[in-house]
């Protein structure tokens, strides 16, 4: 197995590599260190988060800067975190060469103390673009002598909404500069980046492109829809040393499902962009030191996080993006450490698998969603684990001992050991004792498909007064209930309201999402038999076997002659009252509505 020495890095990087614990290189520095050293061509790096491209890019730029008092290297992240990170570990690999200086600069922080940071310039710049650009603009940075230009984790940026800012900075580099663009992943817009500002790039990749970590296993739990938060908990409960990450799509999905846990007495925390900075900071460095162990996260509040040792990474729903999964999965399993990577979907979800399945080059493999017996039996074990590992303090507990011993010596050695053993035990027999096995067995999946055709009208108080249209009725369900897996049917608009059909399984999702996003619409479940043609048209989809083609082709026909339904009762309105509601935008009819949900949906279960 080759060694850092064997790369061609000075004597001073070795050394210090070598205190910092490191002999043998990743496969990315492996391959990446040995090539910035011999040429002078762009690079594009293909590899997953976690799997030591600071390095792979960091020893070889600190191989070949100078001293001078100039900035020679400008490296971009996405985030606060990561910016921090890699400055901090080419602080630790520069820690023997003299007259280096590197400086983060990056939102959130103090513009006036990185001002400061950048009197004498430094000749490593690690930075995010907005406080770059903000930087460029007040003239504290010059970047016309730069050598060196790296954009790490440049997917990720992308993700974020930075293309135009990376394009800005782009323009204030040399064109003799090198360009050097890591990515975990390598979608269209990256590809055109390297066209565009990269010459002669050489692509290097570990693995496949896109695919997930070898040392990731990726597993999937199938539930109910309704049923993921119990399926989640159970997960945790499962396994009792995680240090894991939830990952939601919504703010507001993130923000319950930690409420919920705390709220249960989990040991966990919320990160979503409504936090600030501060609070931001606090919930990471508990998450860092392992006092919070489960962290619920949007994606976007997750990108860039460095944390490392994660041993889950839990999926609460599947992103919409391959891209986005292999960057949740890749937060996992760094370092050569083994992970977890969960997904938890409900049966209509499987072809999505089965498509993140064939880009990732991975296969997920079904877990069944523990009983609670195995959640007793797992946790009675783990305590017993941690009872046969403890340190026992003989010197501070023998004054106690006769006391105790006397105190428990009329019960024999098994009933003492039984009555410890409860003290934990209990308190999940009690919880689990009535819990229902909430998996989707074979059995049930086919029930599901013969119910698939039964539906639920529900009824809410928007219609043609409101412009409604076919269009603007799915806009409005799928702004509430994020959720593109919910399927809707027939939709009936009138003057002052819009019925609209779906699958009875995910009807409660519906009321559910209505009440908790958007409390000022009026929702409830319309009277089976207020629509005897709607029943009809409803009955004659679930008896028909009609593929996607076919479907969407009646809901074009549905689409053209509710248009045109639309387009004569709009001619029957007044022009001002037309005009006025045409010109206010969807969002603002959240804000006129009153919730009144006739039926009852939340049923607390274990």
């Amino acid at each position: 197995m080759i060694t850092f020495s064997e790369l061609g890095l000075r004597e001073e990087l070795i050394e210090a590599v070598s205190k910092l614990g490191f002999e043998n290189p990743m496969p990315i520095q492996e391959k990446v260190i040995p090539f910035m050293l011999s040429n002078n061509r762009d690079l594009v790096a293909l590899a997953q988060t976690g799997t030591g491209k600071t390095a792979a890019f960091g020893l070889p730029i600190l191989n070949l800067i100078s001293s001078e008092t100039k900035i020679q290297s400008l490296i971009l992240a996405p985030t606060r975190e990561l910016c921090i990170q890699i400055s901090n570990d080419l602080k630790n690999y520069s820690s023997l060469l003299k007259g280096i200086k590197i400086v983060p600069v990056y939102g959130g922080e103090n513009i006036v103390s990185q001002f400061k940071q950048l009197d004498i310039p430094p000749q490593i710049l690690v930075a995010t673009p907005g406080r770059l650009i903000d930087l460029i603009n007040r003239e504290k940075v010059d970047l016309s002598e730069i050598q060196f230009l790296v954009l790490d984790e440049a997917d990720e940026m992308l993700n974020m909404g930075f293309q135009e800012d990376l394009e800005t900075i782009l323009e204030y580099t040399p064109s003799s500069r090198r360009t050097l663009l890591f990515s975990a992943t390598m979608p269209k817009e990256i590809a055109k980046i390297a066209k565009k500002y990269m010459h002669d790039a050489e692509e290097i990749a570990v693995g496949t492109r896109n695919a997930g970590a070898d040392n990731v296993e990726h597993v999937y739990y199938m539930v109910q829809a309704a049923n993921r938060y119990l399926a989640l908990k159970r997960i945790v409960d499962m396994n009792p040393d995680m240090h894991g990450i939830v990952c939601c799509r919504t703010r507001q999905e993130t923000k319950e499902v930690a409420e919920k846990l705390m709220k249960d007495g989990y040991n966990a925390d919320a990160l979503h962009g409504d936090l600030s900075q501060a609070q931001r900071d606090t919930v990471m460095n508990k998450f860092r030191i392992k006092n919070i162990q489960v962290l619920v996260a949007t994606d976007v509040a997750a990108r860039g996080l460095d944390v490392s040792n994660l041993t889950h990474v839990i999926n609460y729903n599947l992103p919409d993006d391959v891209e986005v999964y292999t960057h949740r999965s890749g937060r996992t399993g760094r370092a050569g450490k083994k992970g977890v990577s969960c997904v938890i979907i409900h049966s209509r979800e499987r072809n999505k698998l089965r498509d993140i399945e064939k880009i990732i080059k991975k296969e997920f493999v079904r877990k069944m969603v523990p009983t609670g017996m195995d959640v007793c039996k797992r946790q009675l074990f783990h305590m017993i684990d941690k009872m046969e590992n403890v340190q026992v303090n003989n010197e501070e507990i023998d004054v106690f001992m006769p006391q105790i011993s006397a105190k428990l010596s009329y019960l024999s050695k098994e009933e003492i050991i039984s009555r410890f053993v409860s003290l934990e035990f209990n308190r999940f027999v009690d919880y689990y004792k009535d819990s229902e096995d909430i998996n989707i067995d074979l059995k049930t999946e086919k029930t599901e498909k013969k119910k698939k055709g039964k539906k639920v009208r529900l009824k809410i108080l928007y219609g043609f007064k409101q412009n409604a249209t076919p269009r603007s009725v799915l806009g409005v369900i799928n702004e509430v209930t994020q959720d593109k897996s919910i399927m809707i049917g027939d939709i009936e608009i009138t003057n002052k309201f819009t019925f609209f059909d779906v699958f009875e399984d995910q009807a409660d999702l519906v009321l559910e999402a209505f009440h908790r996003e958007a409390s000022n619409f009026k929702i409830s479940i319309a009277e089976k038999s207020g629509n005897k043609k709607s029943s009809e048209k409803s009955d004659n989809i679930s008896k028909s076997k009609r593929g996607d083609k076919e479907r969407n082709r009646t809901k074009e026909r549905d689409n053209r002659d509710y248009s045109a339904k639309n387009s004569s009762r709009k001619k029957e309105r007044k022009p001002d009252s037309r005009k006025e509601s045409q010109s206010r935008p969807m969002n603002n009819y959240f804000d006129e509505f009153v919730i009144d949900v006739e039926k009852p949906w939340r049923k607390k279960r274990r």
